[in-house]
C-alpha cells in the first residue's frame, strides 16, 4: 500500500537521523494533513472452496489499489467483517454495512467462462461500497458480467479506486454502504 510503504521509509530515515545526531531529537509539530491509518477489514474465505486463491488475489488487488482500507484474512478464532462462500448460483454480495457482509462466488458464472479473480475483486468491491456499473467496459471492474467472458481485468479503474478511498478515507465504523440492504446480483 502506497501510504504504508512511504510511512515505513520515513520512519527508517528518522531513526537513522536520530542515530546520527547522537540521540537528540525535537518533536515535530503534528500535521492535520497526516494520512489516516488504513481501516483493516478481515475476510473469512474458509467456505470459498476451490476459489480460495481467487479470493486472496482479489483482496490483494484491492490492497494494491487503495490506501484507505486493507483486506486481511481473519485470524483463527476471530469474527470476520466479510464472509466469502462458494455456491452453485450466480456471484453476488450481500453488504450489511460499509465493509461488512457476505460474498458468494457462484459457480454458475465460472461455468459460463467468467474469470474467478475478476468475480472476487468485483464482489469485494460491493462490500467496499461500490455499485454495479452496467453496461460497462472491461476497464471498469464494477461493470461485472456486462463486460463479457473475454474480460479478465480484475483491477478497479481510477473512479472506482477514488470512490473506495472516499468511502473509507473518513468513514465512521458501521456507516451504510452506497448500496443498502439489498442483494447485489451480477
Amino acid at each position: 500500500m502506497h501510504v504504508r510503504t512511504l510511512t515505513g521509509g520515513l520512519a527508517a530515515v528518522c531513526l537513522v537521523s536520530l542515530a546520527l545526531t547522537g540521540g537528540q531529537a525535537a518533536a515535530a509539530p503534528h500535521s492535520a494533513n497526516a494520512p489516516a491509518a488504513a481501516r483493516v477489514l478481515t475476510y473469512d474465505a474458509g467456505g470459498s472452496a476451490e476459489f480460495r486463491g481467487a479470493v486472496d488475489r482479489g483482496a490483494a488487488i484491492w490492497n494494491e489499489s487503495v490506501d484507505a482500507v486493507e483486506l486481511r484474512p481473519v485470524a483463527t478464532g476471530q469474527r470476520a467483517n466479510i464472509r466469502v462462500l462458494a455456491d452453485n448460483g450466480w456471484p453476488r454480495a450481500l453488504p450489511t454495512t460499509l465493509g461488512n457482509g457476505t460474498v458468494y462466488i457462484g459457480r454458475e458464472a465460472v461455468n459460463e467462462g467468467y474469470d474467478t479473480v475478476r468475480i472476487s475483486a468485483h464482489e469485494l468491491g460491493h462490500i467496499l461500497g461500490l455499485p454495479d456499473r452496467k453496461p460497462g467496459p472491461c476497464s471498469s471492474l464494477m461493470s461485472g458480467s456486462s463486460a463479457g467472458t473475454a474480460c479478465t481485468n480484475p483491477y478497479p479503474n481510477s473512479a472506482e479506486k477514488s470512490a473506495v478511498e472516499g468511502n473509507f478515507g473518513g468513514a465512521l465504523a458501521g456507516r451504510a454502504p452506497v448500496v443498502r440492504d439489498r442483494v447485489i446480483v451480477d
